[in-house]
């Protein structure tokens, strides 16, 4: 019988940086993924590792801000996931590059993009570890209400992403 542990994972997000995890599958994930941001945004900042999952298997990382590189390898390296993707970023936001790392070939998928605190749920096994899913801030308190709709609304109008 294969024994199954659960651990859940806290990952760092910083005031003002948004952190986008995911999956991958090739070794040029970390040169495709900066390619990507780096392209989508004029002058983001940003740092990215990538969890290899055969050959050497090790956290290779890219990126153009020393701490975000920082803080994406302690966050890949805390996952331990082969495959798995994590993607920190200020001066630009998710909607800005989600886009653009999507259409990176090797990407399977997001589990989160966000500027909440997280958590990873990740099991493992005797042959290694998998991302299950996120923790994406927190519980929901309500339902928006006439007045919380108005307020949404005139935000998004405001920041310029709607008419």
């Amino acid at each position: 019988m294969v024994e199954l542990r659960f651990e859940v994972v806290d990952i760092p997000v910083p005031e003002k940086t948004n952190v986008i995890i995911g999956q991958t599958h090739f070794i040029k994930t970390a040169e495709d993924l900066y390619e990507a941001l780096v392209t989508s945004v004029p002058g983001i900042k940003f740092g990215l590792a990538f969890c290899e999952a055969s050959g050497e298997r090790l956290v290779r990382f890219e990126g153009n801000d020393r701490e975000l590189i920082d803080l994406a390898v302690r966050a890949a390296v805390s996952i331990g996931a082969g495959h798995v993707f994590v993607v920190y970023i200020r001066d630009a936001w998710p909607i800005n590059v989600l886009n653009s790392i999507k259409s990176v070939q090797e990407v399977i998928g997001i589990y989160v993009a966000t500027a909440n605190p997280v958590q990873v749920i990740v099991a493992e096994t005797s042959q290694g570890r998998s991302l299950i899913g996120v923790v994406d801030g927190y519980t929901p308190l309500g339902v928006e209400d006439e007045e919380k709709v108005k307020e949404r609304r005139a935000f998004l109008r405001k920041i310029g992403y709607k008419l």
